[in-house]
């Protein structure tokens, strides 16, 4: 039998960052906080983000099969909180942060982080409650050095 205290404990423990991740669909554009990310291949680079399902953003993503993300540093934990907001409750999260579409899949790339990563779609996985989403990294760019902006630094926690 689950032990749901242990199970719950257990699985906060994995260690993730914290991440914006660009999604577009024509004109419209878009951006969320995701921490579910991981490399999974050296060849050809690949990265698997998990998505809510039932989200804007994700029916984005599904339709359109390329994603952005962008890497933030410690420190930037209002940066994160303001894109874990639906953008149908609070409009353009992008009105005032200085970003720029990526030149290979035209998702919103954050300015005021630490780089980021292009993606195409190359496969994805319908369980559960999210979506896994396997990214290969079409493009990626350096903005500055620094360190990067973990969950388990915000007192915030998402997963159990």
């Amino acid at each position: 039998m689950l032990d749901e205290q242990a199970k719950k404990k257990m699985l906060r423990k994995i260690p993730h960052g914290l991440y914006i991740c660009g999604v577009k669909d024509g004109d419209n554009l878009n951006g969320f906080t995701v921490s579910w990310l991981m490399q999974s291949s050296f060849e050809p680079p690949l990265v698997v983000n998990c998505i809510k399902r039932e989200t804007g953003s994700h029916e984005m993503l599904k339709k359109n099969g390329v994603f952005s993300i962008s890497f933030l540093e410690r420190g930037q934990k209002d940066m994160a909180a303001k894109f874990f907001k639906p953008q149908s409750r609070v409009g353009n999260k992008f009105e005032d942060v200085e970003f720029y579409e990526g030149e290979a899949t035209g998702c919103p790339i954050i300015s005021d982080s630490l780089g980021y990563i292009e993606c195409k779609v190359v496969d994805s996985v319908e369980k559960g409650d999210h979506s896994v989403y396997v990214g290969e990294v079409i493009a990626a760019g350096i903005h500055r050095e620094g360190e990067p902006l973990l969950l388990e630094s915000t007192g915030w926690q998402y997963g159990g």
